[in-house]
């Protein structure tokens, strides 16, 4: 366990509240855990690349310090996934500063060349440590505009990189962006993305699990990708203008692909993935991977707060009342 250019860290005891808006994954995905495996792993278990990056929206007018939590960071315990022995450490990575965001390697959803680009601002690794266990790590203060400036959102953007730098056992963690060390308290106006959406699902098979990619006005298809699904059910995505479209399934360690049109009413709106488990068979801790891409390949990003909110689906055919004479 290491810790590099910290610029604060207070371990918090116990889990202060499931249903803030700036918990990630936010309590309306019901999504219990994040996911990364050590690099060891068989990509089978669930994760693809043992690698996944969440980026944290800052509003412009926000002038207060802000931390970056992360729960139940270590590699051991009630919540993670032993393979064999515990021998895994798992890194996270916080980067600000000028293309933290806006480097193209930071946008793609393999970890591969500029990936890490931006200022590092504090890191640290976990490995087996009980003080870590169903609690809270925090990373901060920051200065907001320790971030990477977007005009377009009006915002500075902070990026973490979460890697299993050894091993081969799997880490489930949750993040929260609070504006408060001791208390998770949400930023007004803040958000959260992803573009490679790597999670854990419920083992409760009345759960349906929920993630909202957003369709940006130059979207004309989408290509909806999902690993490793190991059979837990069915995927179906709706919409504004998509009551509920099925997608083509996984197996064990690959990939299954589904291309779907998009309409003029679905562009600058959020889709809804729904994730319905199995309720004829129990499939306990199915990790799954989840990628969003455009007609051009481009990855779309997973907002934990769906701009615009949930999408309704709104039918196409309206009835219209008649009155006779």
């Amino acid at each position: 366990m290491r810790i590099g250019k910290s610029i604060g860290c207070i371990l918090l005891a116990g889990f202060t509240g499931f249903s803030f808006a700036q918990q990630i994954p936010a309590g309306d995905e019901n999504i219990p855990f994040l996911m990364v495996f050590g690099n060891k792993a068989q990509p089978s278990w669930g994760d693809d690349d043992f690698c996944q990056t969440f980026f944290f929206l800052i509003p412009e007018n926000y002038n207060n310090p802000l931390y970056i939590k992360i729960f139940d960071p270590d590699i051991t315990g009630e919540n993670d996934e032993i393979n064999g022995i515990w021998d895994t450490e798992t890194t996270f990575e916080i980067y600000g500063g000028d293309k933290c965001w806006s480097e193209i390697d930071a946008q793609e959803t393999e970890p591969t060349g500029n990936y890490k680009s931006g200022n590092l601002l504090v890191y640290k690794s976990f490995g087996q440590d009980a003080r870590y266990d169903n609690n809270w790590y925090t990373f901060g203060p920051f200065n907001p505009t320790e971030g990477d400036f977007n005009e377009k959102w009006n915002s500075y953007i902070f990026k973490i990189v979460c890697e299993g730098s050894t091993g081969d056992d799997g880490n489930l963690y949750r993040f929260f962006l609070s504006r408060d060390a001791n208390t998770n308290l949400a930023i007004e106006g803040a958000n959260a993305f992803t573009y490679e959406y790597t999670f854990r699902l419920s083992n409760n098979q009345n759960n349906v699990s929920q993630i909202y990619p957003y369709i940006d006005d130059k979207v004309t298809s989408v290509k909806i990708m999902n690993y490793d699904w190991d059979g837990d059910g069915f995927i179906r995505v709706v919409s504004v203008a998509k009551r509920g479209e099925l997608c083509g399934i996984s197996g064990e360690g690959d990939w299954k692909y589904t291309t779907l049109p998009v309409v003029g009413s679905e562009r600058n709106t959020t889709m809804e993935v729904q994730f319905i488990k199995n309720r004829g068979k129990l499939i306990n801790n199915n990790n799954v991977v989840v990628i969003v891409q455009n007609q051009y390949g481009v990855s779309l990003p997973f907002y934990v707060i769906p701009i615009g909110g949930i999408p309704v689906y709104t039918p196409s055919l309206k009835m219209k009342v008649v009155e006779r004479k």
